[in-house]
């Protein structure tokens, strides 16, 4: 059993047996297929951490990975810097960001690639990597109380915020990433978000010639919902792989990081003998 993968049972197992739910109170969510309350079951404070210098990759073999959905996200809101639901669909085959469209507009209202792009985030990271690397102002946040005023229909980023570190070991550089997250609807989408941001950080290790560090992620409420309970289930009698996959990215060192495609990550030695699992979504 890989690491992710001891991860994941013991995360969803101590939410099945230890965490509390959210049914004294109202919630948000809807249910998408009839517009009931799509109460949860959570757990608090959850950290995980992974060395990717030693091929410890978040990628459990449970079920199938939508790997390419996963990056193209990543790569619309942190490259494209859109909130374009046409960009979205059209260039990454995203569909699921429909639900979350703001008054017919198109978008997702002033979230995500957009508050990339209006707060110059990505530009001033890989700037501070090249000129002042040690610094411990490198972070992106995506948590702007100004968007929310100035656009309050939208959906408030869950994954939102990244601390960045490297580190010098024997004239190495070695780049390290930790993620933070309010919110994770963890059967569903826990990995897509994890493996999304690792390749965010493939990306800018790659630019600047770094080795891959250590990846954590920590996550204030991690959660799934009450109907998912026998998906939960069915997810905790799996057997995982004994394989290791991990995730490759295809292009020469130094590579810009506005010049890697989709088509350049390659998931590696990942098996899943499991079909996929269909979610009533929580939106």
């Amino acid at each position: 059993m890989n690491k992710a993968d001891k991860y994941f049972l013991d995360n969803l197992r101590k939410v099945k047996y230890e965490g509390v739910t959210d049914l004294s109170g109202k919630v948000r969510p809807r249910y998408k297929s009839d517009g009931a309350p799509a109460h949860t079951k959570y757990i608090t404070f959850v950290h995980e951490e992974y060395d990717l210098s030693k091929g410890e990759f978040p990628i459990p073999t449970l079920r199938p990975v939508a790997v390419k959905m996963a990056i193209g996200e990543m790569l619309a809101f942190y490259q494209d810097q859109t909130n374009n639901l046409d960009i979205m669909k059209d260039k990454y085959n995203l569909k699921w960001w429909k639900d979350w469209e703001v008054d017919n507009t198109n978008t997702i209202g002033l979230r995500y690639g957009a508050t990339v792009k209006r707060y110059n985030l990505i530009d001033n990271l890989l700037d501070t990597l090249n000129n002042d690397m040690f610094s411990r102002r490198k972070l992106i946040s995506l948590w702007q109380e100004q968007d929310f005023i100035d656009d309050p229909k939208g959906l408030k980023p869950c994954f939102y915020m990244t601390n960045w570190e490297v580190r010098v070991i024997e004239d190495e550089v070695y780049l390290d990433l930790h993620l933070t997250s309010r919110s994770s609807d963890y059967s569903v989408a826990g990995t897509i978000n994890r493996l999304q941001y690792v390749a965010l950080q493939m990306m800018i290790a790659n630019q600047f010639g770094f080795k891959l560090g250590k990846f954590s992620v920590f996550t204030s409420n991690l959660h799934y919902y009450l109907r998912h309970q026998e998906k939960v289930d069915e997810l905790l009698s799996r057997k995982p792989s004994n394989k290791q996959p991990y995730l490759k990215l295809n292009v020469p060192v130094g590579t810009n990081f506005y010049d890697v495609e989709l088509s350049d990550f390659e998931l590696v030695d990942f098996e899943c003998k499991y079909p996929q699992l269909d979610f009533d979504l929580g939106v």
